[in-house]
């Protein structure tokens, strides 16, 4: 990884507009770090179908069902049927998260059962050994989660009520956590998160300041975070962003983030399209 002292003008010119082959296994590794920095309360698992519900936060990451192998598609209507029970029991509303590694008979299923999908979002990798990242000064992480977590929920928008769950998802992630925190006099103008999982890292939650917007925090943060990670022997970082947010794709476009693969959330007839309950990005989330 090395600085690059150019000024940042802006500009997407060369960035490669499609996205490009992915394999499984590198799917299942990406997924797999994703719920080890969104770790919910319980997981259970029917066949490959992970099944994940968080009573502290309403996350939809953190309350769904994943399904993880595109060969495990035996007793759709019984499974789907038994996965709505628990969730109802949970007082959840019910989502399944569709990435590559679904089942194509299941989306066949959703579509002939009338399901929708929504929130469609890249997920996004960084070749570290290679990125020419902005020079910038280095940040060491926040110690004080809550008051970390006080500052990502009021820039993105979110229920301060979420808070106690916010903090215990960050208290119960085992791979090492950095909170980054940038404060301009009494302004707190940007935070991010990272997750360092061994030789893989995670940028997650980037909020910065309406105010500050359009001035480069976003991406002194994501520097800061991503210079942090590779001291701790990070080689590749990944992120999640919705399809819609052009701004945010493209800061990450210029670090050098190219998208491997896209989800979406499916839900049944009953849920209305884009329910607000549990977004996962907030208004303000992921804006530069």
């Amino acid at each position: 990884m090395t600085d690059d002292a150019s000024p940042d003008d802006g500009s997407t010119e060369g960035a490669a507009p499609a996205r490009q082959a992915f394999r499984l296994p590198q799917i299942r590794m990406l997924e797999a770090s994703g719920f080890r920095s969104f770790p919910s309360t319980t997981t259970r698992y029917d066949g490959t179908w992970a099944i994940r519900m968080t009573a502290g936060h309403p996350a939809k990451r953190l309350n769904c069902v994943n399904p993880l192998d595109p060969d495990d598609c035996q007793y759709l209507e019984e499974r789907i049927a038994l996965a709505r029970q628990k969730f109802a029991g949970f007082g959840r509303p019910f989502y399944f998260r569709l990435t590559p590694l679904a089942p194509k008979p299941l989306i066949a299923h959703f579509t002939a059962e009338g399901w929708t999908s929504f929130e469609e979002s890249l997920v996004m990798l960084l070749d570290l050994t290679s990125a020419r990242l902005p020079a910038g000064q280095d940040r060491l992480p926040l110690q004080d989660a809550g008051r970390w977590v006080d500052a990502q929920l009021a820039l993105s928008g979110t229920d301060p009520a979420v808070k106690p769950g916010f903090v215990e998802i960050i208290g119960r992630t085992e791979p090492e956590t950095g909170l980054f925190l940038h404060q301009e006099g009494d302004a707190v103008a940007s935070v991010v998160r990272c997750v360092c999982d061994m030789r893989i890292c995670g940028i997650f939650d980037l909020a910065t300041h309406a105010d500050f917007r359009g001035r480069g925090y976003g991406t002194a943060m994501m520097t800061s975070a991503l210079k942090w990670a590779w001291q701790r022997g990070a080689r590749k970082a990944w992120l999640q962003v919705v399809a819609d947010n052009r701004q945010a794709i493209a800061l990450y476009e210029r670090l050098g983030f190219r998208e491997i693969y896209r989800y979406a959330y499916w839900q049944p007839p009953s849920h209305a399209i884009g329910e607000p309950v549990g977004d996962d990005e907030p208004a303000g989330d992921d804006r530069p």
